[in-house]
C-alpha cells in the first residue's frame, strides 16, 4: 500500500510539473506584462538563462511600472545608453531566492539574484524587504522605494511570478544613499575624515547614521574635533561583517569597527543604540543596511542609556550645544528623496521573523552579463 501511495504521488507530481507553464508563457498570458514581455523577448539569451533558474520568485513590473520607470531619470538614462551591466543588476534584483506563492505574516529580508561584487556587496545576494499586509505584500528596496504586489501569483516551471506596480530600486552605496536621504552632515563628516570611500568599499555592514539634527545638537563641538577624534566617532557607528536588519536587533551588545561596543535596547516598538533612537530603520545600501538615529554616538560614553520618554535625541557629549555644525558645506544637494512609509515604520519592530511564506533553498543557476547586450536600445523602443 505504501508503494502504491508513493507511485501515485510521483504521478501527480509529474502531471503537475507538465501542466505548469514555462516563464515566457506565464508572462505572455498576462496583458499587464506586455511591456516586460516585449523587453525580454528581445533578450533571448537572458530569458533562456532566467528560465533555467529553479526555486525563484520573479517580481514582474506591470505596464504602468514600465511607463513610470522610463519617465524617471534612471530609466531615461538607461534607454539612451547601453549600460547592460546596470540593466542586468536591475533585472536580477527582481528575482527573489525562493518560491513565494505568499509571504506569510512577518517582515522578512529576502535575498535576490543580485550578487556581489559590482552593484552589491552583501553575502548571499542583495535583499528586498517584504512587508505582508492583509494577504498582500509591499516590497521596499533602495531609498525605501515601495512596490506592491497586484493580482494573483502565477506559477511557472522555475517558481512563481508576482506582478508589482513599480520597479524596485537597486540600493546604492552608503555615501550616495546618505546624500539622497538628506543625511548631509553625516556625509560631510565622512568626507572630512576621509572615510567615505573606505566605508563604501566594505562588505556586509550595518551603519547607524545620525540625522542632520543630531550633528547640529553637538554643533559647537564639531569644529574642535581632530581627524582622529572624528574617525573614532564615525567608526563607532559601524558594525563590520554583520548586516543587522531591524528583525535581527535585540537586547544585546555589538562590537563596532572602531572598537568598543554599542548596546541595542528594544522597548516596545522602539529601538535604541546606546541612548540614540532609531528613527528610520532598514535603509538598504549596496553593502548592507543603514539605520537612521537621532543622536551622535560617543565612544567615550558607551554607557549612555536610552530614555524612551524623550521625543528627540539627547546628546551623548558633555557641553554640547545646538548650532550649525558646518559639515554639509560642499556636500551635493539631494536629487531624490528617502521614502519612509507607514509600512516601513511598522517594520521597525525588532522581533524575530521567519520566512514561513516560502521556500528558502538557494537559487539554482546564474545569469551571465553577456545575455543583456544592447538592452538599453530596447528600453528606448518601449
Amino acid at each position: 500500500m505504501q508503494f502504491k501511495n508513493l507511485a501515485l504521488a510521483a504521478i501527480v507530481a509529474t502531471a503537475t510539473a507538465q501542466e505548469q507553464q514555462n516563464l515566457t508563457a506565464a508572462l505572455s498570458s498576462n496583458p499587464e506584462l506586455s511591456n516586460l514581455t516585449s523587453f525580454l523577448g528581445a533578450l533571448p539569451d537572458f530569458v533562456g538563462q532566467l528560465s533555467q533558474l529553479q526555486n525563484v520568485t520573479l517580481l514582474a513590473p506591470n505596464n504602468e511600472a514600465f511607463a513610470e520607470f522610463l519617465n524617471s531619470s534612471a530609466g531615461s538614462g538607461l534607454a539612451s545608453g547601453s549600460d547592460s551591466a546596470l540593466i542586468q543588476a536591475i533585472l536580477s534584483y527582481h528575482v527573489l531566492n525562493g518560491t513565494y506563492e505568499s509571504f506569510g505574516e512577518n517582515v522578512t529580508f529576502v535575498p535576490t539574484a543580485l550578487q556581489p561584487p559590482q552593484f552589491a556587496n552583501v553575502t548571499g545576494g542583495q535583499r528586498v524587504e517584504v512587508i505582508p499586509s492583509g494577504g498582500n505584500a509591499t516590497f521596499l528596496s533602495g531609498l525605501l522605494a515601495n512596490s506592491t504586489a497586484v493580482g494573483n501569483a502565477t506559477n511557472f516551471t522555475g517558481g512563481v511570478v508576482h506582478v508589482i506596480d513599480r520597479f524596485l530600486v537597486v540600493p546604492q552605496n552608503i555615501s550616495e544613499t546618505a546624500i539622497q536621504a538628506n543625511l548631509t552632515s553625516a556625509v560631510g563628516a565622512l568626507l572630512k575624515a576621509d572615510l567615505a570611500t573606505t566605508l563604501d568599499g566594505l562588505s556586509d555592514v550595518t551603519v547607524f547614521v545620525p540625522d542632520n539634527a543630531a550633528f547640529r545638537a553637538i554643533g559647537n563641538l564639531v569644529g574642535n574635533l581632530t581627524t582622529e577624534n572624528l574617525t573614532s566617532i564615525l567608526t563607532y557607528h559601524v558594525v563590520n561583517g554583520t548586516v543587522a536588519y531591524s528583525t535581527d536587533l535585540s537586547n544585546t551588545s555589538i562590537p563596532t569597527l572602531g572598537g568598543g561596543n554599542v548596546t541595542i535596547t528594544v522597548d516596545g516598538d522602539s529601538v535604541f543604540v546606546n541612548s540614540a533612537r532609531v528613527t528610520v530603520p532598514n535603509v538598504l545600501v549596496a553593502n548592507g543596511v543603514v539605520h537612521v538615529i537621532d543622536s551622535v554616538l560617543n565612544p567615550a560614553n558607551s554607557t549612555a542609556e536610552p530614555n524612551p520618554s524623550e521625543s528627540s535625541g539627547v546628546p551623548a557629549f558633555a557641553g554640547a550645544q545646538d548650532q550649525d555644525d558646518g559639515l554639509a558645506s560642499g556636500v551635493p544637494t539631494p536629487t531624490a528623496s528617502l521614502n519612509p512609509t507607514s509600512e516601513a515604520s511598522a517594520a521597525a519592530t525588532a522581533t524575530s521573523s521567519s520566512s514561513s511564506g516560502g521556500a528558502m533553498p538557494m537559487i539554482t543557476g546564474a545569469i551571465a552579463p553577456a545575455a543583456l547586450f544592447g538592452a538599453g536600445a530596447i528600453l528606448a523602443n518601449l
